[in-house]
C-alpha cells in the first residue's frame, strides 16, 4: 500500500524512507535529550557539521558510480588544510587581506594536483584505485604532519574564519528569508515547467494535486529550515534590548547548496554525467562504444581532490586553525554517506541528494550520541552497524528492482 502511494506520488522510495528515518531518529533523540537535540542552536551546529562530509560525499558518489574508490579524501583534507593554514600564518603577514584568498587558491590547486596524480596512476598506469588511494591515505597524513612539524597553525584571518560558519559565519535573518522565498519560487516554477515539458514530449504528467502536494511539502521544509536557522542565537550580535539576533543560514551551507546544485546538474543534464553513469553501468560496453574512459576516470579523482580541498577550507575556517589531526576517519564517513544515500558499489547507480541525506543521517546520529554522552568507540560501532544495514538494504533493493 505504501509503495503504491509512493509510486502514485512519483517519489523515490529510497530517499523517502531516508527522510522518514531521519524524522523518527530526530524525534527519538529529542526525547532522550530533553529537547536539546531539536533546539535551534544545536540544529545550526548540525547543519555546519554535515557540510564537510556532504561536500566530499558529492564527489564520492561519482567515483563509486564509476566503480572506483578514494580512500585518501580524509588525509588530503588534512594536507590541503594545513597548506592553507601555513600560507596564511607563515607566508603572509597576520593582517594581510590577500593571504586568506591566496591560501584558498593554494588548497584548491593542491587538491586538484594530488587528484590528477592519483587519477593518472589509476587511469593510465592501471593500478587499482584501492591501492593508489590507500597509499595516498598514508602519504598525505604524513605530509600534513610535515607541513608544520606537527604544530597547530593559528590564528587564521577573521574573514577566512567566517567561511566555517562561526563568528560572522552566517548571512543573517533578512538575507535568509529572501533566499528561502527565492527557493520556494524555484520549487513552484520547476514543478510547472516540468509538467509543461512532459506534455511537450507526449508524456502524461501526474495529477495536478500530486505536484501541488509535493511542492507544498518542499516549501514547508524550506520554511522550517529557514525559521530554525533564524532562531539560532548569535551571541556576538545583540539588539538594543541586549537580546541576541538570529544567525540565519551558515555560509558553509550555502557552499554545500551550490555544490549540490552544480553536481546534480552535471549528473542529469550534461554529457559528462551521462558518461559517468554509463561507464559505471557497464565499463566494457562504454569502452567499446568509444567513450573516453581513461580521461573519465582521471577527471573523477581530480574532482574528489578539489572537493576535499573545499572541505579543508570549511574545516580549518571553522576551527580557526590548522592541525594535522583534522579529517581523521573522514574517508569512512564520506563513503558511508554515499552508500547510505543509495550509491551502489555495483556501479551505475547513485545520486548527489541521496549522499547529502546520508551525510545528514550520519551526523545526526553522531551529534545525538554526543549529546547523550556516548563514548567515541561506541559511536563508531553504532555508525558501522548503520552502514552494514544500509548495504544490506541496498542488496535487497537491487534484487527487487
Amino acid at each position: 500500500m505504501l509503495s503504491g502511494l509512493l509510486a502514485r506520488l512519483r517519489l523515490d522510495p529510497r530517499l523517502s524512507s531516508m527522510v522518514a528515518a531521519l524524522i523518527v531518529i530526530a524525534i527519538v533523540l529529542n526525547v532522550l535529550t530533553d529537547g536539546l537535540f531539536l533546539s535551534a542552536e544545536n540544529l545550526y551546529n548540525l547543519s555546519i557539521q554535515t557540510c564537510v562530509i556532504a561536500v566530499m560525499a558529492c564527489g564520492m558518489v561519482y567515483v563509486i558510480v564509476a566503480r572506483q574508490i578514494d580512500l585518501s579524501v580524509g588525509s588530503l583534507l588534512a594536507f590541503s588544510g594545513m597548506a592553507a593554514a601555513w600560507v596564511q600564518t607563515r607566508a603572509f603577514p597576520p593582517d594581510s587581506t590577500t593571504g586568506w584568498i591566496a591560501s584558498i587558491g593554494v588548497a584548491l590547486l593542491l587538491g586538484a594536483a594530488v587528484g590528477a596524480v592519483q587519477g593518472a596512476l589509476v587511469a593510465k598506469m592501471r593500478i587499482p584505485a584501492f591501492i593508489v588511494t590507500l597509499a595516498g591515505y598514508l602519504m598525505f597524513r604524513g605530509a600534513a604532519f610535515l607541513v608544520s612539524d606537527g604544530q597547530t597553525l593559528a590564528p587564521l584571518h577573521p574573514t577566512y574564519q567566517a567561511l566555517g560558519g562561526g563568528v560572522d559565519g552566517a548571512i543573517g535573518v533578512t538575507a535568509s528569508i529572501v533566499l528561502g522565498l527565492l527557493a520556494a519560487v524555484w520549487v513552484v516554477w520547476h514543478a510547472w515547467t516540468g509538467r509543461r515539458d512532459q506534455r511537450r514530449y507526449g508524456i502524461e504528467p501526474a495529477p495536478i494535486w500530486v505536484d501541488a502536494l509535493k511542492s507544498a511539502l518542499m516549501c514547508a521544509a524550506i520554511a522550517g529550515f529557514i525559521w530554525t536557522m533564524c532562531l539560532a542565537p548569535d551571541f556576538t550580535n545583540v539588539d538594543a534590548a541586549g537580546e541576541p539576533r538570529g544567525r540565519g543560514i551558515g555560509i558553509p551551507v550555502l557552499i554545500l547548496l551550490a555544490i549540490v546544485v552544480f553536481m546534480t546538474f552535471v549528473a542529469q543534464r550534461t554529457r559528462y554525467g551521462r558518461y559517468v553513469f554509463a561507464y559505471g553501468g557497464n565499463p566494457e560496453a562504454a569502452l567499446l562504444s568509444g567513450l573516453p574512459t581513461t580521461w573519465l576516470v582521471w577527471s573523477l579523482f581530480i574532482l574528489t581532490g578539489v572537493l576535499a580541498a573545499i572541505a579543508s577550507v570549511i574545516t580549518t575556517a571553522r576551527l580557526g586553525s590548522g592541525a594535522n589531526s583534522i579529517g581523521q576517519l573522514a574517508e569512512l564517513y564520506v563513503i558511508s554517506a554515499a552508500v547510505i544515500g543509495g550509491t551502489s558499489f555495483a556501479g551505475g547507480t547513485g545520486s548527489v541528494p541521496g549522499a547529502v541525506l546520508g551525510a545528514l543521517l550520519i551526523q545526526t546520529l553522531d551529534n545525538g550520541m554526543v549529546l547523550l554522552d556516548v563514548s567515541s568507540p561506541m559511536r563508531q560501532i553504532f555508525i558501522g552497524i548503520v552502514l552494514i544495514v544500509s548495504v544490506w538494504f541496498d542488496v535487497v533493493y537491487q534484487k527487487k528492482a
